[in-house]
């Protein structure tokens, strides 16, 4: 069974930062771009950051500057520092796997909290 186990989340002041991990199990990992998914109330979820197996990545564009993602293919983790977070950056963060084969995964989601 495919798992993703998200930590890091939290509150934090705006202009502040936070890294939220996603750990994955290493049969999925390793075939799978990676990525970081948000929601926030009464919103689409939408795509955060992506990061394939080759460590290309991408961004959207309200995050761009200030989000990094990361994987480390040792730890089968996958990693995204949130710089100058903005209160409007205030979501549950959902971590992504899209193997090259099978099914998407989702982890169970990791609230942050940006106060003004």
């Amino acid at each position: 069974q495919v798992q993703l186990q998200e930590s890091g989340g939290g509150l934090v002041q705006a202009g502040g930062s936070l890294r939220l991990s996603c750990e994955a199990s290493r049969r999925i990992f390793i075939i799978s771009n990676m990525g970081w998914y948000r929601q926030a109330p009464g919103m689409q979820r939408e795509l955060v950051a992506g990061i394939t197996r080759g460590g290309r990545t991408n961004y959207a564009d309200s995050v761009k500057g200030r989000f990094t993602i990361s994987r480390d293919n040792a730890k089968n983790t996958v990693y995204l520092q949130m710089n100058s977070l903005k209160p409007e950056d205030t979501a549950v963060y959902y971590c992504n796997a899209e193997p090259v084969s099978g099914s998407t995964a989702w982890g169970q989601g990791t609230q942050v909290t940006v106060s003004s």
